[in-house]
């Protein structure tokens, strides 16, 4: 019996990947798919804890939002792109849609990653790529590490050295985000 084999495209693997395995976040970093198991209690409660830490700041009221999971078009190769855990966007960011559930990236002005077992993407080819995508700020809560790092500003496609926080310090979050807040290292790391 003849089996015929049909080649997918790296997007049609993501897609198919996506379906078999619901609650998993299946992105394209660099040309490279990548598969990360659903979160842990403590990274959920951590993205929980940061949109409270928002609503308290007024993030709405300043006329802004904060959404979960959203897809961000990445322009590094045509099908890249992420699914940060916690993004604060223009309130009109559905009218950036590009395709599927991806959004473009300039309504995004901050992204946030909690690490767990992809921790190296988000150290590594997220940095890369959201800085190319000129995202303003990106904060990532790195469990591996037990810090918090702060990049900013991205200039050529590349950010500058994070600042890094520790534990019993709080992240002051840039007011290009739109409020001032400050957040707790220990309840980024924790939740």
């Amino acid at each position: 019996m003849a089996v015929l084999q049909q080649e997918l495209t790296l997007s049609e693997a993501a897609d198919q990947l996506a379906r078999a395995l619901p609650g998993h976040r299946v992105e394209i970093l660099q040309g490279r798919l990548t598969v990360t198991p659903p979160p842990d209690g403590s990274h959920a409660l951590s993205l929980t804890k940061l949109g409270r830490a928002f609503d308290r700041a007024g993030l709405v009221e300043a006329g802004y939002e904060y959404v979960q999971g959203v897809g961000l078009w990445l322009p590094t190769l045509p099908a890249d792109f992420a699914i940060p855990d916690f993004s604060v966007v223009d309130p009109d960011f559905r009218d950036a849609h590009v395709t599927k559930n991806y959004y473009a990236p300039n309504v995004f002005r901050m992204v946030v990653e909690v690490t767990s077992s992809n921790w190296s993407d988000d150290l590594g080819p997220k940095v890369e790529c959201y800085a190319q995508a000129g995202i303003p700020v990106y904060l990532i809560a790195d469990r591996k590490h037990d810090e918090v790092l702060l990049y900013t500003d991205p200039e050529d496609g590349a950010y500058a050295a994070p600042r890094h926080f520790k534990r019993g310090q709080s992240v002051p979050v840039p007011e290009s985000v739109g409020v001032r807040v400050e957040l707790s290292v220990d309840t980024l790391l924790d939740g």
